[in-house]
């Protein structure tokens, strides 16, 4: 199945240098592209099980869906990333949603060289006119590309490199970017950005008309690979923190609210009952040499649905907190009903054994 090139250089220049975007290949190939309509993202309500850590022990009881990764330029199956496949898994808890990218591969790592390490990025729909093919769609181009000439194309791009992020730790959102009002991460490459097409994408705060006190950084991930042994706690020291070469698995988890502070149309907004548009993508290092921006391979070639589900009635998670909670405070209100009745009985009987004092008129004093 020929599959459109559309998760274009997530990298952005400050990185690396642009790569040469990937453009539409016409409307009769990417109507045969269309995913199956049983694949869906879910993101069910399951409050308290997940903490970002790149661990995957929490995610055990979560379904997800598995995708073959093609590259992006070339989709032939004899040239699919040979490592395996990638999981996607989604959850939310009423108020962050959790997702959780599962990937095969040998590790690879080396300091300080986005590069020449494992990459993943997602994209959302937010713009209701934005498609998956050229990363939104909008025709016009840079120079004349804004958010008046591209109003309904914009997609949300979360992008993570690791070349400077120790496993296990959390990157993303921290308060000196956010205090400057960008979707920059200074500390590693965990960074929240948005586009109208491949050659029009921006840092959340920034673009062509200047920069927005409003934006920040929403995001927050970890990463891992289940041939790291050590798991008191990584620092930087402690590089490359695996054995090269050594087959297992990569584990990408990130965290966002459900709703932002955005102000610019650059954010997607998750709804819970509501159907949003997500698509994944993955860099890897080949032979030990740098991936570029268009290097990558993805997880699909249309937008694959992600249903943010409501919780039901009878969901255990709901019923058995709200029975629990009426249950507590019943057994409180009884307990003190009958202490109550026990000092009552007390004073009673205390008062009923003492003798009557004798009244003594005050002239007799």
């Amino acid at each position: 199945m020929l599959r459109l090139v559309v998760l274009t250089a997530f990298v952005f220049s400050a990185v690396i240098p642009l790569a040469n975007p990937h453009e539409h290949h016409g409307d009769e190939a990417a109507e045969s592209c269309e995913a199956s309509p049983d694949i869906r993202v879910v993101a069910d309500y399951r409050p308290g099980i997940i903490t970002v850590d790149g661990h995957s022990d929490d995610w055990g009881g979560v379904e997800g869906f598995e995708f073959g990764l093609l590259p992006a330029l070339d989709p032939d199956a004899d040239k699919a990333y040979a490592g395996g496949k990638m999981s996607l898994k989604a959850v939310h808890d009423g108020r962050i949603v959790f997702f959780m990218l599962q990937v095969d591969g040998e590790y690879v790592y080396s300091q300080g060289a986005n590069e020449k390490c494992p990459s993943v990025a997602l994209m959302f729909q937010v713009g209701e006119n934005a498609t998956y093919h050229n990363m939104g769609g909008c025709k016009d181009m840079p120079g004349s590309c804004n958010n008046q000439t591209c109003r309904g194309h914009e997609v949300d791009i979360m992008h993570f490199s690791i070349g400077n992020a120790i496993p296990g730790r959390l990157y993303g959102s921290n308060m000196m970017d956010n205090s400057e009002g960008t979707g920059d991460d200074r500390f590693s490459h965990l960074v929240d950005a948005y586009a109208w097409n491949p050659h029009c994408r921006y840092l959340d705060g920034k673009g062509p008309s200047g920069n927005s006190s409003f934006a920040q950084n929403d995001w927050q991930g970890a990463w891992w690979h289940n041939t790291i042994s050590f798991h008191s706690g990584l620092v930087i020291d402690d590089s490359p923190y695996a054995k090269g070469g050594a087959k297992g698995t990569y584990y990408f988890e990130f965290s966002r609210p459900l709703r932002t502070m955005d102000h610019s149309q650059q954010d997607v907004q998750f709804v819970i009952g509501q159907t949003s548009r997500v698509a994944a993508a993955f860099w890897f290092p080949s032979e030990g040499k740098p991936w570029s921006g268009s290097q990558h391979f993805s997880a699909s070639c249309n937008w694959l649905p992600l249903d943010i589900t409501a919780p039901s009635p009878s969901s255990s998670y709901t019923g058995s907190s709200s029975k629990s909670s009426w249950d507590a405070a019943t057994a409180f209100a009884l307990l003190l009903s009958v202490i109550s009745f026990c000092l009552s009985v007390f004073v009673g009987y205390f008062a009923s054994r003492n003798k009557s004092v004798p009244f003594t008129p005050i002239d007799r004093l």
